[in-house]
């Protein structure tokens, strides 16, 4: 075990370093630039040469590279090119919007996944079976937006039970009025938790018709025994990997769904920087979105292995 938790996070750290290379260059080489967006089609070639040098966008690349990282190595993410403001402080000011809604919608998932798929996987062929895979597959159908929309037209339009939108809402405000949260925390659980309970429920299916199960029910060994010490554990470490593409995944579904809720978290955040070529900006939300990815596929990778280990094989 030891040996797999260095190799995995030496991995993970070379990914990290390719990722700290390969976000810099795609921000670099993004369609015009800072200056361009701020000064419009009205600038002048000499008004926009002259803001490009006040804010350092005429400097060499590598210049600019070793500038970013000597930054970071200090905890400094740069101050906005478009605001003035801090890009630390941006992001923290976001990062409590879209964990409002990220970390509800991760406790539903975790606590939903496992039950629905054990249940199916252990009543495979019956009507509640049926009944999960076929809701799995039409949730899993529908995009996130579009299930949003429909969401919004029927829940808040039509019927008016929840609110629509969190237009000019804040954290602390969003927790004033928890219900706008609603609507927003469901798109964004649905498809997760399709997914999440599928990949249990072929774990659980198969591992309770295998061999091993097998045997031990031969040798007189109690069934919910045999579920709870041999067929869980063997389901849910393939499980963990998806969980943690289920936590990637989150982040990438709050982009549509802030932009369908109004919600002014990361997601939108992201949007923006791209939107006003602010590189500052755009390279830390793509280092928060990367990084979170590598360390979250880290952590399924050992939580599987200690659930399921196995030996790897060398040449």
């Amino acid at each position: 075990m030891r040996g797999y938790v260095l190799r995995r996070s030496l991995l993970a750290l070379l990914q990290c370093l390719v990722v700290l290379v390969a976000v810099f260059a795609v921000g670099s080489l993004l369609p015009g630039d800072t200056a361009d967006v701020l000064l419009g089609e009205l600038g002048t070639p000499e008004q926009v040469a002259a803001l490009r040098e006040r804010l350092g966008l005429d400097e060499p690349a590598s210049t600019r590279f070793l500038h970013w990282t000597g930054h970071l190595l200090t905890g400094d993410l740069g101050t906005s090119l478009v605001t003035g403001v801090p890009v630390g402080d941006d992001i923290g000011r976001r990062a409590g919007v879209t964990l409002l809604l990220g970390v509800p919608a991760l406790v539903l998932v975790t606590v939903l996944a496992p039950v629905l798929g054990t249940v199916s996987g252990l009543r495979e062929g019956s009507r509640l079976d049926r009944a999960l895979n076929t809701a799995a597959v039409v949730l899993h159908a529908v995009p996130e937006f579009v299930l949003g929309l429909l969401l919004v037209a029927s829940v808040s339009l039509w019927a008016g039970l929840l609110p629509a939108t969190a237009v000019g809402m804040d954290a602390a405000a969003l927790l004033t009025q928890p219900a706008v949260l609603v609507l927003p925390v469901v798109v964004l659980t649905a498809r997760h938790l399709c997914d999440l309970a599928r990949q249990i429920r072929a774990g659980v299916a198969a591992q309770r018709h295998g061999p091993v199960a097998g045997h031990l029910r031969m040798l007189g060994v109690r069934e919910r025994t045999v579920v709870v010490r041999h067929v869980l554990p063997g389901a849910l470490g393939p499980a963990a990997q998806q969980y943690a593409r289920c936590v990637e995944g989150l982040l990438g579904g709050a982009v549509l769904v802030e932009a369908v809720f109004g919600f002014r978290g990361l997601g939108t955040g992201f949007v923006e920087a791209v939107q006003n070529r602010d590189l500052p900006q755009v390279q830390t939300y793509a280092l928060l979105f990367a990084g979170t990815a590598v360390v979250v596929n880290l952590a399924g990778d050992l939580a599987a292995h200690r659930l399921a280990p196995r030996r790897e094989l060398t040449a």
